[in-house]
């Protein structure tokens, strides 16, 4: 059962990725489960699109966007195009991509309009500190 959405879903490899990567943020990086949104609709140029995880800070802003991936599907400059691409809407801090083997997580500078890359996925205090 999703923990986020209360409802059984189809348990593809990408769903399984994203429910183990939902409980790390919990368990590991203290997220609260309920600043934490799964599939959440949106659009971009007119197209439905959806975020596989949107994480709120403690004022209700978005602050991390998390791209899943299956574990087969290689992370690379594609997806993080996406991820960029879904920013537009979104205006985070902190993008992530993981296909559950291989995280990467940015912290992007707004005003210099640059992204660094960091050694660890941050908790989430280190998410609000902004």
């Amino acid at each position: 059962m999703d923990v986020i959405r209360k409802k059984y879903v189809v348990l593809t490899p990408e769903e399984w990725v994203r429910q183990n990567f939902v409980r790390y943020l919990n368990e590991e990086k203290q997220y609260p489960l309920a600043l934490m949104s799964v599939e959440r609709s949106f659009s971009l140029y007119k197209l439905s699109k959806r975020s596989d995880i949107l994480v709120y800070n403690r004022h209700g802003a978005p602050a991390l966007i998390v791209e899943c991936k299956a574990p087969e599907v290689k992370v690379d400059r594609q997806v993080f195009d996406q991820i960029i691409r879904y920013n537009l809407t979104f205006k985070v801090n902190f993008l992530l991509v993981t296909n559950g083997l291989q995280h990467f997580c940015c912290r992007l500078d707004h005003g210099r309009n640059t992204a660094n890359f960091l050694n660890d996925i941050p908790d989430f205090m280190t998410l609000n500190a902004d």
